[in-house]
Formats: structure tokens, sequence, C-alpha cells
């Protein structure tokens, strides 16, 4: 099986980067307005944020994507990091590059001193949750949200 290589998002991967970022948001069946996908990919790649990404290739292609970002915690006074909108194609899931992904944004919280890594999955993503389960534990908790205007 050909290596998969984890890299940091960078500017020059737009084109590699919205096919799997689009792949995510239909997978969640969500879609965004062109300006909210502009804004976040400069935000990923821009370097002024407290938020990133990874991006992993296979063979030469873009295989998977995982975005992170660091924000302050009450229960701790080192950051905590989300990491947000794991990723892979299709044919990538199974292989370990997402596990490669998650590891990657573990290390790179562990470097610039988070404490913890957290993320969360849909209910019925049981192919991710597989995985998580063999590289996390689940916290127990269940996520709320209200919309705003």
């Amino acid at each position: 099986m050909p290596e998969t290589v984890i890299r940091p998002l960078a500017t020059g991967d737009r084109l590699a980067w919205e096919p799997l970022w689009q792949g995510y948001l239909t997978f969640y069946k969500a879609s965004l307005t062109p300006d909210i996908t502009d804004a976040t990919f400069a935000r990923l790649t821009g370097g002024t944020e407290p938020m990133g990404g990874f991006i992993a290739e296979r063979d030469g292609g873009a295989v998977g994507i995982v975005h992170w970002v660091t924000h302050r915690s009450t229960w701790n006074t080192r950051d905590i990091c989300y990491l947000q909108d794991l990723f892979t194609t299709p044919d990538a899931r199974g292989t370990g590059a997402g596990r490669a992904l998650i590891e990657t944004v573990r290390a790179m919280a562990q470097a610039k001193g988070c404490f913890r890594v957290y993320w969360q999955t849909h209910e019925s993503n049981a192919q991710a949750q597989a995985l998580y389960d063999k590289v996390a534990d689940k916290s127990g908790f269940i996520v709320y949200r209200q919309p705003l205007a």
C-alpha cells in the first residue's frame, strides 16, 4: 500500500482541498456559500488565526483533510485543541489516513502546549466511531446547540 504523507495545509492547496471540503459537507448533508468556503480556507492557511489544517496525500493526490482550532478553557491554564472537519475519501477509509491525520493534530497540539484534543462526530457515523474508539475516550457529553440569527 502506498505511503500516506501528512503535511500542513498551505495556501497553494486550494484546488486539492476544496473537493475534500465539499465531500465533508456532502457527507453531513450541509452546504455553505462560496464566501464562507473562501473565508474558511483563508483562516486555515493565513497563519494569523488560532486554527489550521493538515492534508493527507497518497500517490500524488489528496486523500484527506483535518482542521483544528485551539482555544482557551476554564478547566486549565493551557489551551485546548478542537479537532474539526476530519474527512478522507471513501477509498482512503480504513487505510490509516484518518488515524494519521488525528495523530498529526495530536502531535501539533502537544507541541503547542495544549492539554487535550477533543472532537465530535454524528451518532450515525459508525465507520468513524470504529476508529475513534481505538484512539480516544468517549467523553460521555451530549452536544446541544442554539442557532443565533
